[in-house]
Protein backbone atom coordinates (compact mmCIF):
# COMPACT_ATOMS: atom_id res chain seq x y z
CA UNK A 1 0.00 0.00 0.00
CA UNK A 2 2.87 2.62 1.06
CA UNK A 3 5.11 1.95 -2.39
CA UNK A 4 1.72 2.10 -4.63
CA UNK A 5 0.94 6.19 -2.55
CA UNK A 6 4.69 6.62 -3.54
CA UNK A 7 4.55 5.78 -7.11
CA UNK A 8 1.71 7.68 -7.24
CA UNK A 9 2.79 10.97 -5.98
CA UNK A 10 5.87 10.81 -7.82
CA UNK A 11 3.41 9.66 -10.90
CA UNK A 12 3.76 13.24 -12.31
CA UNK A 13 -0.33 13.76 -12.12
CA UNK A 14 -1.36 16.81 -14.02
CA UNK A 15 -3.09 19.01 -11.73
CA UNK A 16 -4.20 21.09 -14.89
CA UNK A 17 -6.34 20.80 -17.48
CA UNK A 18 -3.78 22.11 -20.49
CA UNK A 19 -1.03 19.57 -18.75
CA UNK A 20 0.97 22.44 -17.68
CA UNK A 21 1.15 21.68 -13.95
CA UNK A 22 2.20 18.80 -11.96
CA UNK A 23 1.59 17.56 -8.67
CA UNK A 24 4.22 15.84 -6.57
CA UNK A 25 2.94 15.39 -2.88
CA UNK A 26 2.53 18.90 -1.61
CA UNK A 27 4.40 20.46 -4.41
CA UNK A 28 2.81 21.62 -7.50
CA UNK A 29 5.77 21.59 -10.79
CA UNK A 30 5.32 24.16 -13.62
CA UNK A 31 7.20 24.04 -16.57
CA UNK A 32 10.44 26.22 -16.40
CA UNK A 33 13.84 26.43 -18.57
CA UNK A 34 16.98 26.51 -16.43
CA UNK A 35 19.93 29.05 -17.32
CA UNK A 36 23.79 28.50 -16.95
CA UNK A 37 26.16 30.84 -16.54
CA UNK A 38 27.46 32.90 -19.68
CA UNK A 39 25.59 30.89 -22.13
CA UNK A 40 22.20 31.62 -23.52
CA UNK A 41 20.98 28.08 -23.74
CA UNK A 42 18.69 27.03 -21.18
CA UNK A 43 17.69 23.13 -20.10
CA UNK A 44 13.95 22.44 -19.90
CA UNK A 45 12.74 21.23 -16.56
CA UNK A 46 9.92 21.38 -14.12
CA UNK A 47 10.27 24.29 -11.13
CA UNK A 48 8.13 24.16 -8.19
CA UNK A 49 8.37 26.86 -4.72
CA UNK A 50 10.07 25.77 -2.02
CA UNK A 51 11.09 28.23 0.63
CA UNK A 52 12.49 27.29 4.02
CA UNK A 53 13.75 29.45 7.11
CA UNK A 54 17.35 30.75 6.73
CA UNK A 55 17.18 30.18 10.78
CA UNK A 56 15.68 27.33 11.64
CA UNK A 57 15.52 28.66 15.22
CA UNK A 58 13.68 32.01 13.76
CA UNK A 59 11.10 30.46 11.70
CA UNK A 60 8.91 33.57 11.58
CA UNK A 61 12.18 35.36 9.97
CA UNK A 62 13.72 35.51 6.89
CA UNK A 63 13.31 33.13 4.20
CA UNK A 64 15.15 31.34 1.98
CA UNK A 65 13.39 30.70 -1.54
CA UNK A 66 15.48 27.80 -3.00
CA UNK A 67 15.55 26.84 -6.92
CA UNK A 68 14.23 23.97 -7.11
CA UNK A 69 13.79 21.61 -10.23
CA UNK A 70 12.64 18.37 -11.55
CA UNK A 71 14.17 16.64 -14.97
CA UNK A 72 11.13 14.13 -15.99
CA UNK A 73 10.99 10.73 -16.86
CA UNK A 74 9.32 10.05 -20.32
CA UNK A 75 7.96 7.00 -19.13
CA UNK A 76 4.30 5.81 -18.02
CA UNK A 77 5.83 4.55 -15.01
CA UNK A 78 8.13 6.17 -13.10
CA UNK A 79 9.75 4.70 -10.34
CA UNK A 80 9.30 5.90 -6.67
CA UNK A 81 12.69 6.82 -5.91
CA UNK A 82 14.00 9.86 -7.77
CA UNK A 83 17.88 10.85 -8.12
CA UNK A 84 18.80 14.10 -6.10
CA UNK A 85 21.92 15.64 -7.59
CA UNK A 86 23.84 17.12 -5.09
CA UNK A 87 26.52 19.38 -6.46
CA UNK A 88 30.57 19.91 -5.63
CA UNK A 89 32.32 22.83 -4.64
CA UNK A 90 31.30 23.16 -2.27
CA UNK A 91 29.73 25.76 -3.73
CA UNK A 92 28.54 24.61 -6.93
CA UNK A 93 24.16 24.62 -8.04
CA UNK A 94 22.95 21.93 -8.93
CA UNK A 95 20.50 23.40 -11.36
CA UNK A 96 24.03 24.76 -12.98
CA UNK A 97 25.78 21.85 -12.85
CA UNK A 98 22.65 19.64 -14.33
CA UNK A 99 24.45 20.16 -18.02
CA UNK A 100 27.67 18.03 -17.24
CA UNK A 101 26.08 15.23 -15.65
CA UNK A 102 23.05 15.01 -17.88
CA UNK A 103 24.46 12.82 -20.76
CA UNK A 104 26.14 10.40 -17.84
CA UNK A 105 22.34 9.54 -16.20
CA UNK A 106 20.72 8.97 -19.14
CA UNK A 107 20.14 5.60 -18.63
CA UNK A 108 19.89 5.80 -14.99
CA UNK A 109 17.05 8.44 -15.38
CA UNK A 110 14.98 6.43 -17.41
CA UNK A 111 12.72 5.49 -15.31
CA UNK A 112 13.40 7.79 -12.61
CA UNK A 113 13.04 11.78 -12.20
CA UNK A 114 15.84 13.81 -11.06
CA UNK A 115 15.45 15.79 -8.21
CA UNK A 116 17.79 19.62 -8.60
CA UNK A 117 17.52 21.52 -5.33
CA UNK A 118 20.53 24.01 -5.14
CA UNK A 119 21.90 24.43 -2.16
CA UNK A 120 21.30 27.09 0.19
CA UNK A 121 23.61 29.47 -1.18
CA UNK A 122 24.21 28.79 -4.42
CA UNK A 123 22.74 29.24 -7.56
CA UNK A 124 19.22 30.30 -7.28
CA UNK A 125 18.85 29.90 -3.61
CA UNK A 126 20.18 32.72 -2.48
CA UNK A 127 23.93 32.64 -3.69
CA UNK A 128 26.43 33.93 -1.51
CA UNK A 129 28.29 35.04 -4.76
CA UNK A 130 30.98 38.19 -4.12
CA UNK A 131 32.73 40.28 -6.78
CA UNK A 132 36.14 39.17 -7.26
CA UNK A 133 38.73 41.48 -6.77
CA UNK A 134 40.11 43.11 -9.50
CA UNK A 135 42.70 41.62 -10.94
CA UNK A 136 44.23 40.15 -14.24
CA UNK A 137 41.65 37.41 -15.02
CA UNK A 138 44.79 34.78 -15.46
CA UNK A 139 45.66 35.59 -11.75
CA UNK A 140 42.43 35.21 -9.88
CA UNK A 141 43.14 31.86 -8.42
CA UNK A 142 45.98 33.11 -6.27
CA UNK A 143 44.53 36.66 -6.53
CA UNK A 144 44.56 36.97 -2.54
CA UNK A 145 48.20 36.03 -1.95
CA UNK A 146 48.87 37.42 1.87
CA UNK A 147 47.02 37.27 4.90
CA UNK A 148 45.87 40.90 4.81
CA UNK A 149 44.26 40.66 1.47
CA UNK A 150 42.72 37.58 2.73
CA UNK A 151 40.92 39.17 5.46
CA UNK A 152 40.08 42.10 3.54
CA UNK A 153 38.79 40.21 0.51
CA UNK A 154 36.77 38.37 2.97
CA UNK A 155 35.34 41.62 4.86
CA UNK A 156 34.58 43.01 1.30
CA UNK A 157 32.42 40.07 0.60
CA UNK A 158 30.79 39.78 3.86
CA UNK A 159 29.54 43.72 3.41
CA UNK A 160 28.08 42.15 0.02
CA UNK A 161 26.15 40.07 1.40
CA UNK A 162 25.06 41.14 4.61
CA UNK A 163 21.64 42.03 3.87
CA UNK A 164 20.46 39.84 2.32
CA UNK A 165 21.68 36.61 4.43
CA UNK A 166 23.55 35.40 8.04
CA UNK A 167 26.46 32.82 6.42
CA UNK A 168 26.46 30.87 9.36
CA UNK A 169 23.39 29.08 8.66
CA UNK A 170 24.64 28.34 4.79
CA UNK A 171 26.89 25.02 6.11
CA UNK A 172 26.35 21.02 5.16
CA UNK A 173 23.99 20.80 8.52
CA UNK A 174 21.29 23.04 7.37
CA UNK A 175 21.56 21.59 3.74
CA UNK A 176 20.86 18.37 5.24
CA UNK A 177 17.77 19.58 7.09
CA UNK A 178 16.50 21.39 3.79
CA UNK A 179 16.94 18.20 1.85
CA UNK A 180 14.55 16.31 4.64
CA UNK A 181 11.95 18.94 4.43
CA UNK A 182 11.91 18.36 0.66
CA UNK A 183 11.79 14.32 1.10
CA UNK A 184 8.43 15.45 3.62
CA UNK A 185 7.19 17.49 0.81
CA UNK A 186 7.46 15.09 -1.43
CA UNK A 187 5.31 12.93 0.43
CA UNK A 188 7.91 11.01 2.43
CA UNK A 189 9.70 9.17 -1.07
CA UNK A 190 13.18 7.54 -0.94
CA UNK A 191 16.18 9.59 -2.62
CA UNK A 192 18.99 7.84 -4.71
CA UNK A 193 21.72 10.24 -3.81
CA UNK A 194 24.04 11.10 -6.30
CA UNK A 195 26.96 13.27 -4.64
CA UNK A 196 29.92 14.72 -6.70
CA UNK A 197 33.25 16.01 -5.35
CA UNK A 198 31.63 18.17 -2.02
CA UNK A 199 27.80 16.64 -2.95
CA UNK A 200 29.61 13.33 -1.49
CA UNK A 201 29.97 15.19 1.77
CA UNK A 202 26.66 16.16 2.19
CA UNK A 203 25.20 12.30 0.66
CA UNK A 204 27.27 10.96 3.75
CA UNK A 205 26.24 13.56 6.12
CA UNK A 206 22.01 13.04 4.57
CA UNK A 207 22.43 8.99 5.65
CA UNK A 208 23.98 9.14 8.91
CA UNK A 209 20.68 11.62 9.78
CA UNK A 210 17.76 10.41 7.79
CA UNK A 211 18.92 6.69 6.61
CA UNK A 212 15.28 5.70 5.80
CA UNK A 213 15.14 8.76 3.35
CA UNK A 214 17.53 6.98 1.32
CA UNK A 215 17.21 3.77 -1.24
CA UNK A 216 21.07 3.97 -2.21
CA UNK A 217 24.27 6.11 -2.89
CA UNK A 218 26.83 6.76 -5.35
CA UNK A 219 29.29 8.83 -4.36
CA UNK A 220 31.78 10.32 -7.23
CA UNK A 221 34.85 11.74 -6.49
CA UNK A 222 34.81 10.53 -2.79
CA UNK A 223 35.14 12.88 0.21
CA UNK A 224 35.75 11.15 3.78
CA UNK A 225 33.40 12.50 6.65
CA UNK A 226 36.96 12.02 8.78
CA UNK A 227 38.99 14.49 6.25
CA UNK A 228 39.40 17.94 7.58
CA UNK A 229 38.38 19.81 3.82
CA UNK A 230 42.06 21.69 2.60
CA UNK A 231 44.20 19.73 5.14
CA UNK A 232 45.45 17.20 2.76
CA UNK A 233 44.85 19.59 -0.88
CA UNK A 234 49.00 19.44 -1.30
CA UNK A 235 49.72 15.89 -1.02
CA UNK A 236 47.16 14.78 -3.17
CA UNK A 237 48.22 17.15 -6.00
CA UNK A 238 51.56 15.81 -5.90
CA UNK A 239 50.91 12.13 -5.99
CA UNK A 240 48.52 13.21 -8.82
CA UNK A 241 51.15 14.58 -10.75
CA UNK A 242 53.64 11.74 -9.80
CA UNK A 243 51.75 8.96 -10.91
CA UNK A 244 51.08 10.79 -14.01
CA UNK A 245 54.49 11.97 -15.02
CA UNK A 246 55.39 8.49 -14.08
CA UNK A 247 53.65 7.76 -17.47
CA UNK A 248 55.36 10.18 -19.62
CA UNK A 249 58.89 8.40 -17.84
CA UNK A 250 57.68 5.08 -19.29
CA UNK A 251 56.88 6.55 -23.00
CA UNK A 252 60.16 6.70 -24.88
CA UNK A 253 58.99 9.31 -27.07
CA UNK A 254 57.72 11.36 -24.10
CA UNK A 255 60.49 10.59 -21.98
CA UNK A 256 63.27 11.82 -25.07
CA UNK A 257 60.88 15.09 -25.52
CA UNK A 258 60.95 16.39 -22.03
CA UNK A 259 63.29 14.28 -19.46
CA UNK A 260 62.24 14.32 -15.68
CA UNK A 261 58.97 16.37 -16.14
CA UNK A 262 58.13 16.44 -12.22
CA UNK A 263 61.97 17.98 -11.36
CA UNK A 264 61.44 20.64 -14.67
CA UNK A 265 57.80 21.47 -12.36
CA UNK A 266 59.62 22.41 -9.76
CA UNK A 267 62.89 23.97 -11.49
CA UNK A 268 59.82 26.20 -13.08
CA UNK A 269 58.49 27.30 -9.56
CA UNK A 270 61.94 28.02 -8.73
CA UNK A 271 62.17 30.31 -11.57
CA UNK A 272 59.26 32.17 -11.06
CA UNK A 273 59.98 32.78 -7.25
CA UNK A 274 63.61 34.71 -8.18
CA UNK A 275 61.48 36.15 -10.84
CA UNK A 276 58.51 36.31 -12.54
CA UNK A 277 57.31 36.32 -15.94
CA UNK A 278 55.28 39.06 -17.84
CA UNK A 279 53.63 37.18 -20.56
CA UNK A 280 52.01 38.92 -23.74
CA UNK A 281 48.95 36.52 -24.88
CA UNK A 282 45.75 37.13 -26.59
CA UNK A 283 43.14 36.47 -24.38
CA UNK A 284 41.71 33.02 -25.36
CA UNK A 285 37.83 34.15 -25.00
CA UNK A 286 37.84 38.02 -26.20
CA UNK A 287 41.27 37.69 -28.45
CA UNK A 288 42.22 40.42 -26.97
CA UNK A 289 46.21 41.43 -26.81
CA UNK A 290 46.95 41.77 -22.92
CA UNK A 291 49.79 40.85 -20.56
CA UNK A 292 50.23 39.64 -17.28
CA UNK A 293 52.48 37.83 -14.86
CA UNK A 294 53.14 34.44 -14.35
CA UNK A 295 54.16 34.01 -10.92
CA UNK A 296 55.44 30.74 -8.35
CA UNK A 297 51.55 30.85 -6.66
CA UNK A 298 49.95 31.39 -9.83
CA UNK A 299 52.02 28.60 -11.44
CA UNK A 300 50.68 26.02 -8.74
CA UNK A 301 47.30 27.44 -8.93
CA UNK A 302 47.10 26.50 -12.55
CA UNK A 303 49.19 23.34 -12.45
CA UNK A 304 46.14 22.15 -9.98
CA UNK A 305 43.75 23.08 -12.74
CA UNK A 306 45.32 21.20 -15.35
CA UNK A 307 45.46 18.28 -13.06
CA UNK A 308 41.77 17.68 -12.73
CA UNK A 309 41.13 16.14 -16.07
CA UNK A 310 43.39 13.67 -18.34
CA UNK A 311 43.19 15.88 -21.24
CA UNK A 312 44.22 18.98 -19.74
CA UNK A 313 46.82 16.62 -17.41
CA UNK A 314 47.89 15.46 -20.86
CA UNK A 315 49.01 19.20 -22.06
CA UNK A 316 51.41 19.62 -18.67
CA UNK A 317 54.64 17.92 -20.00
CA UNK A 318 54.55 20.49 -22.75
CA UNK A 319 52.82 23.70 -21.32
CA UNK A 320 55.95 23.41 -18.68
CA UNK A 321 58.52 22.74 -20.82
CA UNK A 322 57.29 25.83 -23.18
CA UNK A 323 57.08 27.93 -20.44
CA UNK A 324 60.54 26.90 -19.15
CA UNK A 325 61.94 28.22 -22.16
CA UNK A 326 60.45 31.53 -22.03
CA UNK A 327 56.83 30.69 -23.89
CA UNK A 328 54.23 30.67 -21.04
CA UNK A 329 51.39 32.04 -22.99
CA UNK A 330 50.34 28.38 -23.95
CA UNK A 331 49.83 27.80 -20.06
CA UNK A 332 48.30 31.00 -19.41
CA UNK A 333 45.77 30.99 -22.31
CA UNK A 334 44.31 27.38 -21.58
CA UNK A 335 43.88 28.44 -17.85
CA UNK A 336 42.17 31.29 -18.68
CA UNK A 337 39.14 29.42 -19.91
CA UNK A 338 39.12 26.96 -16.87
CA UNK A 339 39.42 29.78 -14.33
CA UNK A 340 36.39 31.92 -15.97
CA UNK A 341 34.65 28.70 -15.73
CA UNK A 342 34.95 28.16 -13.01
CA UNK A 343 34.26 31.85 -11.09
CA UNK A 344 31.08 31.75 -12.74
CA UNK A 345 29.86 27.77 -10.97
CA UNK A 346 32.05 28.01 -7.39
CA UNK A 347 29.63 30.47 -5.00
CA UNK A 348 32.48 31.33 -2.97
CA UNK A 349 30.80 32.94 0.17
CA UNK A 350 28.96 29.37 0.74
CA UNK A 351 32.07 27.91 0.22
CA UNK A 352 33.36 30.04 3.09
CA UNK A 353 30.36 29.29 5.56
CA UNK A 354 31.14 25.37 4.88
CA UNK A 355 34.83 25.19 5.29
CA UNK A 356 34.40 27.70 8.28
CA UNK A 357 31.82 26.23 10.50
CA UNK A 358 33.14 22.57 9.60
CA UNK A 359 37.01 22.28 8.88
CA UNK A 360 38.91 25.23 9.80
CA UNK A 361 39.71 24.10 13.44
CA UNK A 362 41.00 21.35 12.69
CA UNK A 363 43.03 22.52 9.67
CA UNK A 364 46.83 22.51 10.94
CA UNK A 365 50.14 23.28 8.47
CA UNK A 366 51.61 19.98 7.84
CA UNK A 367 55.92 21.20 7.21
CA UNK A 368 55.71 18.10 4.77
CA UNK A 369 53.23 19.61 2.45
CA UNK A 370 55.56 23.09 2.99
CA UNK A 371 57.83 21.88 -0.08
CA UNK A 372 55.22 20.70 -2.29
CA UNK A 373 53.81 22.23 -5.41
CA UNK A 374 50.83 24.00 -3.61
CA UNK A 375 52.30 24.50 -0.48
CA UNK A 376 50.68 25.55 2.46
CA UNK A 377 49.12 28.70 0.64
CA UNK A 378 45.62 27.15 1.15
CA UNK A 379 45.80 26.38 4.80
CA UNK A 380 47.32 30.02 5.87
CA UNK A 381 44.46 31.76 3.54
CA UNK A 382 41.96 29.96 4.70
CA UNK A 383 42.85 30.55 8.50
CA UNK A 384 42.62 34.29 7.48
CA UNK A 385 39.87 34.13 6.01
CA UNK A 386 37.93 32.29 8.89
CA UNK A 387 38.91 34.65 11.35
CA UNK A 388 36.50 37.16 9.57
CA UNK A 389 33.97 35.06 8.02
CA UNK A 390 30.98 33.98 10.34
CA UNK A 391 30.63 30.68 11.77
CA UNK A 392 27.57 28.02 11.64
CA UNK A 393 27.21 24.96 14.18
CA UNK A 394 29.04 21.58 13.47
CA UNK A 395 27.55 18.36 14.99
CA UNK A 396 30.03 16.39 17.47
CA UNK A 397 29.47 13.57 14.89
CA UNK A 398 29.94 15.47 11.81
CA UNK A 399 33.55 14.27 11.42
CA UNK A 400 33.16 10.75 12.45
CA UNK A 401 33.10 7.80 9.24
CA UNK A 402 29.36 6.75 8.43
CA UNK A 403 28.82 3.33 9.08
CA UNK A 404 25.73 1.93 7.20
CA UNK A 405 24.05 -1.40 5.27
CA UNK A 406 22.83 1.24 2.55
CA UNK A 407 23.93 -0.02 -1.06
CA UNK A 408 26.80 2.48 -2.13
CA UNK A 409 28.56 2.69 -5.52
CA UNK A 410 31.59 4.21 -4.64
CA UNK A 411 33.41 6.17 -8.11
CA UNK A 412 37.29 7.34 -8.38
CA UNK A 413 39.61 8.18 -10.98
CA UNK A 414 42.84 6.73 -10.45
CA UNK A 415 45.05 9.95 -11.10
CA UNK A 416 42.65 12.39 -9.23
CA UNK A 417 44.18 15.28 -7.51
CA UNK A 418 42.00 16.57 -4.96
CA UNK A 419 40.16 13.15 -3.92
CA UNK A 420 41.97 9.98 -4.33
CA UNK A 421 41.24 6.81 -4.82
CA UNK A 422 42.43 6.22 -1.06
CA UNK A 423 39.84 8.37 -0.17
CA UNK A 424 37.04 5.76 -1.84
CA UNK A 425 38.60 2.58 -0.36
CA UNK A 426 38.21 4.36 2.95
CA UNK A 427 34.36 5.23 3.56
CA UNK A 428 33.75 1.70 1.63
CA UNK A 429 34.88 0.39 4.95
CA UNK A 430 32.02 1.55 6.77
CA UNK A 431 29.73 0.30 3.98
CA UNK A 432 28.65 -3.00 4.49
CA UNK A 433 26.98 -3.53 0.56
CA UNK A 434 29.62 -1.32 -1.22
CA UNK A 435 31.54 -1.24 -4.42
CA UNK A 436 34.16 1.17 -5.29
CA UNK A 437 35.48 0.86 -8.63
CA UNK A 438 38.71 3.53 -10.03
CA UNK A 439 39.27 4.29 -13.52
CA UNK A 440 42.44 4.29 -14.83
CA UNK A 441 43.97 7.35 -15.98
CA UNK A 442 41.41 9.20 -15.28
CA UNK A 443 40.96 12.21 -12.44
CA UNK A 444 38.27 14.13 -10.76
CA UNK A 445 34.66 12.89 -11.56
CA UNK A 446 34.30 10.10 -13.45
CA UNK A 447 30.78 9.25 -13.42
CA UNK A 448 30.19 10.08 -17.59
CA UNK A 449 33.77 8.21 -18.36
CA UNK A 450 33.70 4.94 -20.37
CA UNK A 451 31.23 2.74 -19.60
CA UNK A 452 30.36 4.25 -16.04
CA UNK A 453 26.87 5.25 -17.23
CA UNK A 454 25.99 2.10 -18.28
CA UNK A 455 27.26 0.77 -14.70
CA UNK A 456 24.87 3.61 -12.69
CA UNK A 457 22.03 2.66 -14.53
CA UNK A 458 22.13 -1.03 -13.91
CA UNK A 459 23.26 -0.37 -10.67
CA UNK A 460 20.05 1.71 -9.81
CA UNK A 461 17.94 -1.00 -10.84
CA UNK A 462 19.19 -3.77 -9.03
CA UNK A 463 21.30 -2.65 -6.27
CA UNK A 464 23.81 -4.94 -6.60
CA UNK A 465 27.15 -3.93 -5.98
CA UNK A 466 28.75 -7.58 -5.55
CA UNK A 467 27.06 -8.91 -8.69
CA UNK A 468 27.85 -5.61 -10.74
CA UNK A 469 30.01 -6.51 -13.75
CA UNK A 470 32.88 -3.70 -13.90
CA UNK A 471 35.34 -5.07 -16.32
CA UNK A 472 34.56 -2.66 -18.99
CA UNK A 473 36.45 0.12 -16.80
CA UNK A 474 39.79 -1.32 -17.45
CA UNK A 475 39.34 -0.56 -21.30
CA UNK A 476 40.05 3.51 -19.92
CA UNK A 477 42.98 4.70 -19.59
CA UNK A 478 45.03 8.20 -19.65
CA UNK A 479 45.19 10.37 -22.29
CA UNK A 480 47.86 10.32 -24.35
CA UNK A 481 50.62 13.52 -23.87
CA UNK A 482 50.63 16.06 -26.04
CA UNK A 483 54.65 15.87 -27.74
CA UNK A 484 53.23 19.69 -29.34
CA UNK A 485 50.73 20.83 -30.04
CA UNK A 486 49.02 19.16 -33.14
CA UNK A 487 48.59 16.11 -29.92
CA UNK A 488 50.52 12.98 -29.36
CA UNK A 489 52.85 10.88 -30.94
CA UNK A 490 51.01 8.52 -33.66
Amino acid sequence: MLATLAAALLSLTPVAANGDGLQLGELTFRRCELSQPKSAATTAAWCAPFSRPENPEQPQGRRIEFRLALIRSEVAAVKPDPIVLLAGGPGQAASENWTSVAAALALARRERHVILLDQRGTGGSNALRCEAPQTEAAADAAAVVDAAAARKYTADCLAQIKDKADPAWYTTTEAVADLEALRQALGGVKFNLLGISYGTRVAQQYARRHPDGVRSLILDGVVPNELVLGAEFARALDDSLRGRFALCAQDQACNQRFGDIHAALYALRRQLREKPMTVALRDPLTFARREETLDAETYSSLVRLYAYAPESAALLPLAISEARAGNAAPLLGQARMVLSNLGDSITSGMGLSVICAEDVDLLQADAASAGLILGEDFVDMTKAQCEVWPRGRRPADFHEALKSDLPALLLSGQYDPVTPPRYGDQVAKGLSRARHLVAPGQGHNVIGRGCLPRLLGRFLDTLETDKLDAGCIAEMGATPFFLDYNGASP
